[in-house]
């Protein structure tokens, strides 16, 4: 099975076939949105969107991992991450035969 990444590009040209919005509107509907979800998450560290799922920002601790090639030890700094997890809607929906 061959994964396929779902650009920007791509959901702009969805907004622009379905709905019938100009292709540099659409674009910018998108990219205000994707700001809009991480700026939110910013400023509260988590935000829910109904029947999609939540966004949440996990702090990572600083640790000592290894080069898997090389087997030397490297520090890993500390960083915040995003977590997400779907609705039980969402789930069921990707679930259903």
């Amino acid at each position: 099975m061959v994964a396929k990444n779902l650009t920007r590009k791509d959901i702009s040209n969805k907004i622009y076939k379905n709905l019938g919005f100009s292709r540099n509107f659409s674009l910018s509907l998108v990219d205000d949105f994707i700001e809009s979800i991480i700026s939110e998450l910013i400023k509260y560290n988590k935000i829910k969107i109904t029947s999609f799922g939540t966004f949440k920002i996990l702090n990572k601790k600083e640790r000592i991992g290894r080069n898997p090639k090389t087997k030397i030890p490297a520090k890993i700094s500390a960083r915040r991450i995003v977590n997400f997890k779907p609705s039980m809607i969402a789930k069921n929906k990707l679930n259903q035969k």
